[in-house]
């Protein structure tokens, strides 16, 4: 670490802060969880959803969709009709240190996510804590997404935040080494717990 005093932190959202799952939505329409699993891997695929997360529509993404899987049209169309029945909840222990770390009145506080712009007033509306942050910087509104080095720059320029002072947190290690790659701090979630002992070792937290 440089020495620089830490005077920001930016967190990742989704399986940061928050526990969404697609999996808590298919369980329940799946009998057979491999039948689930695949087609969860080669139809609403991971690269699909960050098209909706980058900014493009989810009545298109999801026609997209139907039109290359007609077989699976229901399926399909319940990845985002019943979409807030993928949230699980917020992640508590990580919660609980964003709430030290606002408490204590020291760091500046953002987001940045990759998220619809259509399915995030969902979670706005969920969970009270995500209104704590200075800011939010969200793929979907801004039309790009983590990895690519712009939507970490649309951060740092907005918000006048400099890398060097700052520590971001996500749980997707590509997104922690382009995070790296524009100057951040990082800290690759893995757990609550860890992510306590890497902030107590940056000393971010006591």
């Amino acid at each position: 670490m440089s020495s620089s005093p830490i005077t920001t932190i930016v967190f990742d959202l989704g399986g940061v802060l928050i526990d969404w799952n697609p999996r808590y939505l298919y369980k329940q329409l799946f009998t057979d969880e491999q039948e689930m699993e695949s087609f969860l891997s080669t139809v609403t695929t991971p690269d699909w959803n960050e098209e909706q997360d980058a900014g493009r529509t989810i009545a298109e993404g999801t026609a997209l969709l139907v039109a290359k899987h007609p077989e699976h049209r229901e399926l399909i169309e319940h990845f985002y009709g019943r979409w807030p029945e993928m949230l699980g909840g917020a992640i508590q222990g990580t919660v609980d240190i964003l709430t030290e770390l606002r408490d204590s009145g020291r760091y500046r506080l953002y987001a940045l996510t990759n998220w619809s712009e259509e399915t995030f007033p969902i979670a706005l509306e969920q969970f009270e804590f995500l209104h704590w942050f200075e800011g939010i910087v969200v793929s979907g509104t801004e039309k790009s997404r983590k990895p690519f080095p712009d939507f970490y720059h649309t951060l740092l320029t907005r918000y006048q935040v400099d890398p060097s002072q700052a520590v971001f947190i996500d749980d997707n290690e590509r997104n922690i080494h382009a995070a790296e790659a524009v100057g951040l701090h990082t800290v690759h979630f893995q757990s609550p717990e860890q992510l306590r002992t890497e902030l107590v070792a940056l000393q971010v937290l006591a």
